[in-house]
């Protein structure tokens, strides 16, 4: 235990009634109010911004980013707590994930109803993040989400409920450990590409776009984004990867003008895999897209961002995102469930 810093970002847990609807207005203080503090951890707070996190940016992202490696930078902090809208909290921790080069954990959180909700989930789940944070066992996974009782690897995990309290999991994998009884209760240990180097602060932002295949679907959209001036594009595909032929020629062509391509699918589990041919992810793959593995559709979209940010190069893009979303060796479960808040 010890100190743990909060770093507030808007969303649902500090979201008030604004008269049509709810939005994010409270600071990290109001928020930190509602929960329980647990025993022996001592809190500061950062207010770096509050909004809904539909509307976050690159630009907000890299400055979450940069102010967590900020706040690391103190010896005294034993690990880190970001309170975040679930609308883009996949991505966002992603983001600092593949960024995070320190033992200390950084623990993503939110809620699903609103601050002042008489039954709102937002005060379980801080107080359930801030023992992660200030749990000695949890040091060197990563970053990590928080949620209605259990802790995921930032890496896989999505939002899978639009309104109910489990929100968060990763359909492809478990969870990493339990909340139980003032107990986090350590489940098994994620794997991670080695963590990429802080982004230059005055690199340009790209421009990274979705386009998802679908029947009738055709290279429109994706060659307007492409000609709009994307240095990335994911393409959501059917199945285990699988387009037309008229996608898959239309993805070599873009990866010919030096734009990366990376492929996933609309499918919410499961691999990326190279079997079907006639535009499927052979095709796809033979003409340059990057198969993510079981990354879905927003955090492909960060992985491109970050390789995209970590050189001006198409073929070290490749190369840097390719080792982004190699599938990490599977970690064993623990033979017991015996870490818990005393460390």
């Amino acid at each position: 235990m010890g100190q743990v810093v909060v770093i507030s970002t808007g969303g649902t847990i500090a979201s008030r009634w604004q008269g049509s609807g709810f939005a994010a207005d409270a600071r990290g203080g109001d928020v930190l109010a509602t929960a329980a503090v647990p025993a022996g951890i001592s809190v500061r707070v950062v207010d770096l911004m509050s909004v809904n996190s539909a509307r976050l940016t690159t630009r907000d992202q890299l400055a979450l980013l940069r102010t967590v490696h900020e706040v690391l930078a103190d010896p005294g902090v034993d690990g880190i707590v970001v309170t975040h809208g679930t609308d883009t909290l996949e991505e966002s921790a992603f983001f600092v994930d593949l960024h995070h080069h320190d033992p200390r954990p950084v623990v993503f959180t939110g809620a699903q109803l609103p601050l002042e909700a008489a039954d709102g989930d937002g005060p379980r789940n801080l107080h359930d993040a801030l023992l992660t944070a200030g749990t000695a066992a949890m040091r060197g996974m990563g970053v990590l989400v928080a949620f209605d009782g259990q802790v995921h690897a930032a890496r896989g995990t999505i939002k899978v409920q639009t309104l109910a309290a489990d929100a968060f999991a990763d359909p492809s994998g478990s969870p990493v450990a339990d909340v139980k009884d003032g107990r986090v209760l350590v489940r098994r240990q994620p794997e991670r590409p080695a963590p990429l180097p802080l982004p230059q602060a005055d690199a340009p932002l790209p421009r990274i776009d979705v386009v998802m295949h679908h029947c009738d679907a055709d290279p429109l959209l994706f060659n307007a984004a492409v000609e709009a001036g994307a240095q990335g594009m994911v393409l959501v595909a059917t199945g285990a990867g699988n387009a037309t032929p008229e996608v898959a020629a239309a993805v070599e062509a873009a990866v010919a003008r030096g734009v990366l391509v990376a492929l996933t699918t609309r499918v919410p589990s499961g691999p990326v895999a190279e079997i079907y041919t006639q535009g499927g992810a052979v095709d796809l793959a033979a003409g340059g897209a990057v198969l993510t593995g079981t990354l879905r559709a927003g955090q492909a979209r960060i992985a491109v961002l970050s390789a995209a940010l970590a050189s001006p190069d198409a073929d070290e893009r490749t190369r840097v995102l390719r080792q982004l979303v190699a599938a990490p060796a599977p970690a064993a479960e623990t033979a017991s469930a015996s870490a818990h808040a005393s460390a």
